[in-house]
């Protein structure tokens, strides 16, 4: 159960629905309170919320559960970074790389809560010197920032755009860094929701949709360095516009060769959709030597290998794109792009369970950049293929033969909970042995598990239906839970598989007599009673009392003995009055 209410919370977390991830989470922990991975995952849902106070909480029980675990102290970092407590996030960053020097999550975390350290510590400075030029536009970066720009039509949409959201929760760390982002109309009309001001802005926002192979060219995004000297620039009081002037050798060849490129690029897209692969091979390539600021064209040449079965070339220029789109800040669709190819052909290289775990890890580092359906569901298919082949490789009809005769042992010296440790296992090695689930459901019924027991006998007879033990357990059960109706279907179905068999004939009479006692009127008090309050909660039971037919029946057998006769001539009829005579509810005097 904790298992399911998991898996609910992680694809509602997948689909960005966090508020119903957390409540998903929180059954799961209900229902597995010692389980640190759920303790992590209902922390990133809340830190999705901007909830950092919950999700510190969870992140510290994280820890405290599993202090080995350096995704816990990722956790616990990010909710300090949140709540704007820079020097706990560092020191939570610092310990969890001490668990695990190599973790590229935690060294990120550590690097931006260090720059965000700094810049607390530059603004309370200026605060002591008379606060920086830009207070105004500090004050607007408030704690309830994003409630504001959430609920405002202008800016709502903005706030499902990952970037849009990276960039204003920078600036509510450091709102020093404004001149990076003035150039970004997004930017300029959530200030215009802060301040409560009309900006001018231009039209539109330039974001189309998600383009599959071959790509479309990204929208270019400068480097902060070069957003700082165009916000520099601005500054400057206005000087008189300067004759025009021709641009430099250099600039000249660097633009004709972003535009050589994108011709180059064009081409290998014709090719590609030709499936003349080796062309577009040889036009991306061409493109990549022309301009390595386009992370498009290094894509475009990993979806051609994959397409020629070249996988082993399709992950290196998949990593290579991710390297290099992370030094440009080129768009989280292109990154998340590359890491689904990269996944894509780890998938198709896979020959174990195990060789699906990196290409899992490698969908879901591209859903923390880009949350796609076509990668979720990558990512699905993939989990799902491991857990198939898993059970594949731990097929094993030999020891599954040996775990059954330990069980069937330690069934003999009534050690019953052990006996079922050992059928489990046998029936995981061989899930379609029914003397293993007929074995198992033994256990359970002396151990008064019935809804268990019966479920194991169920499923013996749903292997193999010729076999009388899944019946003569299954009876037993319905027998024991004073179900004598359905028991006597139950013997009666086993016997015509093996009409002589004495455990089934033998259950046949004891079923009637039962039945006989009702009818006779020979239960005590006590029985009637109780086999009358079980009988009410049986669904078929509460249908035929409700039957206006039968209703009229019963009504005719206590005043009507003539019609009731008539009545009892119908076998349907009969069998629903035997049934009512089972029950107790019933009684032939």
């Amino acid at each position: 159960m904790a298992d399911e209410a998991k898996a609910k919370g992680n694809a509602a977390f997948s689909a960005g629905n966090y508020s119903d991830a957390i409540r998903h989470f929180t059954d799961a922990i209900n229902l597995s309170p010692t389980n640190h991975v759920l303790y992590s995952n209902r922390s990133a849902a809340y830190a999705s919320l901007n909830q950092f106070t919950e999700a510190l909480t969870d992140a510290k029980k994280t820890v405290d559960l599993k202090p080995d675990w350096s995704k816990g102290y990722s956790r616990l970092g990010a909710a300090h970074h949140g709540l704007r407590q820079y020097d706990d996030a560092v020191s939570a960053y610092k310990k969890g790389l001490e668990v695990d020097p190599n973790n590229e999550t935690l060294k990120s975390g550590l690097s931006d809560a260090q720059s965000a350290q700094s810049a607390a510590a530059s603004r309370s400075r200026d605060s002591a010197r008379g606060g920086p030029a830009n207070s105004l536009f500090g004050d607007a970066f408030g704690p309830d920032m994003l409630a504001k720009l959430t609920a405002d039509p202008s800016t709502r949409m903005f706030m499902q755009q990952p970037d849009f959201v990276n960039m204003m929760m920078d600036l509510q760390r450091n709102p020093n860094n404004l001149n990076l982002y003035l150039k970004d109309q997004r930017v300029m009309q959530a200030l215009s929701v802060l301040l409560n001001v009309k900006m001018q802005s231009g039209s539109g926002s330039g974001f189309g949709d998600d383009v599959e192979m071959p790509d479309s060219p990204p929208k270019e995004r400068k480097r902060p360095a070069d957003e700082a000297e165009s916000a520099k620039e601005k500054k400057r009081e206005p000087e008189p516009e300067p004759e025009p002037m021709d641009v430099s050798e250099e600039e000249r060849e660097v633009k004709e060769r972003k535009a050589q490129a994108q011709k180059e690029k064009e081409a290998g897209n014709g090719a590609y959709k030709k499936k003349d692969f080796d062309t577009a091979i040889g036009h991306y390539s061409k493109a990549i030597e022309l301009d390595d600021t386009d992370i498009s064209f290094l894509t475009n040449r990993a979806a051609v290998y994959l397409e020629m079965g070249k996988y082993d070339e399709c992950i290196k220029d998949c990593d290579k794109a991710v390297e290099r789109g992370r030094e440009l800040r080129s768009d989280y669709k292109m990154v998340a792009r590359a890491l689904t190819r990269k996944g894509t052909a780890l998938v198709k290289m896979a020959k174990t369970s195990k060789d699906y775990e990196p290409a899992i890890e490698t969908f879901q580092k591209a859903l923390t950049e880009h949350r796609n359906p076509d990668t979720l569901k990558k990512l699905n298919d993939a989990e799902r293929a491991k857990k198939e082949l898993e059970q594949q490789e731990y097929y094993d009809p030999e020891l599954a033969e040996k775990e059954r005769e330990k069980g069937n042992e330690y069934f003999k010296e009534q050690k019953y909970p052990d006996a079922i440790r050992h059928y489990t296992e046998a029936l995981r090695r061989n899930p379609k042995d029914p003397k293993a689930y007929s074995n198992r459901a033994a256990c359970y019924t002396k151990l008064g598990a019935m809804p268990e027991g019966l479920k194991d006998a169920e499923k013996c007879i749903e292997i193999d239906p010729k076999f009388s033990k899944g019946y003569t357990r299954k009876g037993a059960i319905q027998f024991f839970m004073k179900e004598f109706d359905k028991a006597l279907e139950t013997y009666q179905e086993g016997l015509k598989h093996d009409p002589q068999n004495p455990e089934l004939l033998d259950g046949v009479r004891s079923c009637v007599q039962q039945i006989n006692r009702a009818s006779r009127g020979d239960l005590t008090p006590d029985e009637l009673k109780e086999r009358q309050a079980k009988a009410m909660q049986d669904p078929e039971i509460q249908n035929i009392l409700t039957d206006p037919v039968m209703a009229q029946v019963l009504k005719d057998l206590q005043e009507n003995p003539k019609a009731a006769q008539d009545h009892m001539k119908n076998p349907s009829v009969m069998n629903k009055i035997q049934k009512l005579i089972s029950a107790g509810i019933v009684q032939m005097r």
